[in-house]
């Protein structure tokens, strides 16, 4: 059997998990030590229930589509290279997919062609709601969530 974490890296991001059919998201956690002992609780659980963990991690690039502050990219970079770090670190085997590889696979169009990111990012949680109604889908969850059903629905 499988566990998948999903994870979207970004500061307001989430995480969401999928084993034996079950789901569950977070939001990211505030600091990195928290960031650290909840994946090591996933990894934990994960053993003890004899489960091959995979991570499925958002993989960034520098730009995101529009001009950012640099400030912003250089955080958002950092979060996404941390979190990189101590899924390595943890012996997790990782898997990297790109936004518009996860993307395209709900057929919700794409981002630039939507008016605003607010609208992108509101067709995202609809989605993540529409799949996973069980669960209390926000902003910060809806992205992993959907990475969540794509790495079990390509089989990752």
């Amino acid at each position: 059997m499988k566990t998948i974490l999903a994870i979207d890296p970004g500061v307001s991001g989430g995480l969401a998990v999928s084993s034996f059919g079950k789901a569950e998201c977070w939001p990211m956690p505030k600091t990195e030590g928290d960031r650290v002992a909840l994946v090591r609780e996933i990894r934990d659980a994960a053993a003890v229930e004899e489960c091959e963990l995979v991570c499925v991690l958002e993989e960034v690039g520098g730009y995101v589509g529009k001009r950012q502050p640099g400030s912003a990219m250089f955080r958002f970079g950092e979060n996404f290279g941390f979190i990189q770090g101590v899924i390595q670190t943890l012996g997790i085997r990782l898997l990297l997919v790109r936004p518009q590889d996860w993307q395209k696979g709900f057929g919700l169009g794409t981002a630039s062609r939507c008016a605003s990111k607010t609208i992108w990012k509101n067709k995202l949680k609809s989605e993540a709601q529409r799949r996973f109604p069980h669960l209390r889908v926000t902003h910060k969850t809806a992205d992993a969530l959907l990475i969540l059903e794509y790495s079990i629905s390509e089989g990752l």
